[in-house]
């Protein structure tokens, strides 16, 4: 299927695939109910609709709300969309299995939160801007047993991701690692990463991870 991606739309990328593979190892339930937070252009979520899931998807961008509620009338499939930051919509609802794919690549302070597109990987000077709050948050929102797929790159510290969910009586590890080329943003601020000792002088690729969080039943 070839996705709408209206400017400013996160487009689904090796991120949203390395996730997308994790998803597909899942033993989803009947009905399961699914979260896909930071939906994007609905990529993940609508994948999960393709396994017979019913599937949430929440952003914070309105373009990225149409873009998902347009590709999922051109899959002809269902998908509850809602605008909002996080999990701000769903509060009070659990899910079996819920989706990140936050932004997370480490941002040289600039004196406010990111705008625009930027909002889709720009994360603070740590890159932990979003994943501290999933950490914090999403265990409430998962049944036991529940599960929370969480995709990351190494510059924003998965071992400390681990730690949190862990603290959080979840048991997590990583899943996946897939190692890539920088992409344009990475190129754009290479030598703030080097400087700041988030990248070896010579390292040219990042990796990304998928963390696996269970709720104990």
């Amino acid at each position: 299927m070839l996705w709408l991606i209206p400017p400013g739309v996160y487009a689904p990328q090796e991120d949203t695939e390395l996730l997308a593979g994790a998803l597909a190892e899942e033993p989803l339930p009947p009905g399961a109910k699914v979260l896909d937070v930071g939906t994007g252009s609905g990529a993940l979520a609508l994948r999960a609709a393709r396994l017979g899931a019913r599937v949430t998807a929440v952003d914070v961008s309105w373009r990225a709300v149409w873009a998902a509620r347009l590709n999922a009338l051109r899959a002809r499939l269902p998908l509850r969309i809602r605008h909002g930051n996080l999990f701000a919509p769903v509060r009070g609802q659990t899910f079996d299995v819920i989706l990140a794919n936050p932004p997370y690549v480490p941002s040289p302070d600039t004196g406010g939160r990111p705008r625009g597109a930027a909002r889709a990987w720009d994360a603070g000077q740590d890159g932990r801007l979003v994943l501290d709050r999933i950490c914090r948050e999403a265990p409430a929102l998962l049944r036991p047993g529940g599960v929370l797929l969480l995709v990351q790159s190494e510059l924003s510290d998965p071992d400390l991701t681990l730690q949190r969910l862990r603290a959080a009586g979840l048991k997590a590890a990583v899943t996946r690692r897939r190692r890539i080329a920088f992409g344009p943003v990475l190129r754009g601020r290479e030598r703030w990463l080097r400087e700041r000792g988030l990248l070896p002088a010579a390292r040219n690729e990042e990796e990304l991870v998928v963390v696996r969080a269970e709720l104990p039943v």
